[in-house]
């Protein structure tokens, strides 16, 4: 059968050589077809609700890529072992923010750039999981980040949210959940959105998510047009199964899709953000739930948290980089309720390991193993969950961990979710408990 039409810029070329985005960034995966016409759709009306699954509730995970230095994130300032193991890097005792009594919180604090999570906590809107890691901790970037995203310990296999949606959708056109495809913003979709079936859509800005086809030549404006229409501008091949009638469908849910996102994410906040990378994504995030996208799922990150050399302790590039997460996650956290819908959203941090114990030579800490994790939103538990890490039973120099990080992700995907997270983690992991009843 022939594909190729005699004029370059039928429905035909349109849909080959328009099916692209003008970011290399965009991934293009099943989202676009099962996916993005519930996202496109207006009030939600391509959503399938099914019993027992809450339609409305969000989560969004936050990557602290590099390694983030648990100890002086959630600091146990009234360890002396703290401060031998630390003496250049420590941050004194005066400086970190208390976390009260009760909860075993006595003698446990945060960074004090970290004002903006010490809010959360006070509100009761903000839980802290501590000594979160795995048994056998590998201590390499990209394999420890592989076993966290696929919450599977060999780092192999798909992701643990790719495998969410797997579970939660039919992986066919038009079957199963319209509109629980994840979006992440960024370079590329994580490792932990992608599914056997389903696939995330992943981009750095609103400018580059649009449809590209127009940039080829003006003579593609009225085919463009006709497509829109549903008209169809070349003879046969017309059956509703065929490949020309199904990247039809696709060129068009994709498109509806990008300027429903790029109409979301282009309005004004309905707070202020300060002025780094990771706010202009919680931003961009806030704006696309406010907007009634179907999404279920929202990945952002922040690098930098390898901190090898010139740490710092109250001060320096860790100081920096929290300021940056607290201040950027509490204003995330306002934009949500001026909006009303913090209720729907769970936010979660997480990164690839903590660090060691002792400061090395360099002013800055290596490659460890448990570090906390944060869990936000006026749904969870408040307060600290677990105990934190001895300073002195160790393993070679690393902290122990107390709690396995696919025990959190359990509660969220039983809990949250209500999903059955046996079917994502592939065994049962005790629950820890994070959400409200």
């Amino acid at each position: 059968m022939n594909f190729l039409p005699e004029n370059p810029y039928t429905r035909r070329a349109f849909l080959h050589r328009g099916l692209t985005l003008a970011s290399a960034s965009v991934t293009i995966p099943w989202f676009l077809h099962a996916g993005a016409a519930a996202i496109a759709a207006p009030d939600g009306a391509a959503t399938k609700s099914r019993p027992g699954i809450p339609d409305d509730r969000i989560l969004v995970v936050v990557q602290l890529a590099g390694g983030n230095d648990g100890l002086n994130t959630v600091i146990p300032f009234g360890d002396a072992e703290y401060y031998r193991a630390r003496p250049g890097i420590g941050v004194m005792a005066n400086q970190v923010l208390k976390l009260g009594k009760g909860q075993s919180a006595d003698g446990i604090g945060l960074h004090p750039r970290l004002t903006g999570l010490k809010e959360l906590y006070d509100e009761g809107a903000l839980a802290i999981v501590q000594g979160v890691g795995y048994p056998n901790p590998n201590r390499s970037h990209f394999k420890s980040m592989d076993i966290w995203q696929t919450a599977d310990t060999g780092g192999t296999g798909d992701g643990w949210l790719g495998r969410y949606f797997d579970n939660q959708c039919s992986g066919e056109p038009g079957g199963g959940c319209p509109g629980h495809a994840g979006i992440a913003l960024g370079r590329a979709a994580p490792l932990a959105m992608q599914g056997h079936k389903y696939k995330p859509i992943a981009f750095e800005t609103a400018e580059l998510f649009r449809w590209s086809g127009l940039d080829l030549d003006d003579s593609m404006r009225e085919p463009y047009s006709q497509i829109e229409r549903g008209v169809e501008t070349d003879s046969g091949n017309t059956g509703r199964d065929n490949a020309a009638s199904f990247l039809m469908r696709t060129a068009l849910d994709a498109r509806i899709a990008s300027e429903r996102i790029r109409k979301a994410v282009d309005s004004t906040p309905l707070v202020q953000y300060p002025g780094n990378p990771l706010a202009r994504q919680l931003a961009m995030v806030a704006s696309m739930i406010r907007h009634g996208l179907e999404t279920r799922v929202y990945y952002v990150s922040i690098s930098g948290f390898d901190t090898h050399a010139g740490q710092g302790g109250a001060q320096g590039g860790h100081a920096n980089l929290l300021g940056q997460v607290g201040d950027s996650l509490a204003a995330f956290s306002k934009d949500l309720k001026a909006q009303g819908n913090d209720g729907r959203v769970l936010t979660m941090t997480f990164s690839e390991f903590g660090r060691r114990v002792a400061q090395n030579g360099s002013g800055g800490t290596d490659h460890g193993t448990a570090a906390p994790m944060f869990i936000m939103g006026p749904m969870v538990r408040p307060g600290l969950t677990g105990r934190h890490p001895s300073l002195k039973d160790l393993d070679e120099g690393d902290l122990k961990f107390g709690t396995d990080f696919r025990s959190v992700y359990a509660s969220i995907l039983d809990d949250w979710m209500k999903t059955d997270a046996r079917k994502v983690l592939g065994r049962p992991f005790p629950g820890t408990k994070l959400i409200k009843a």
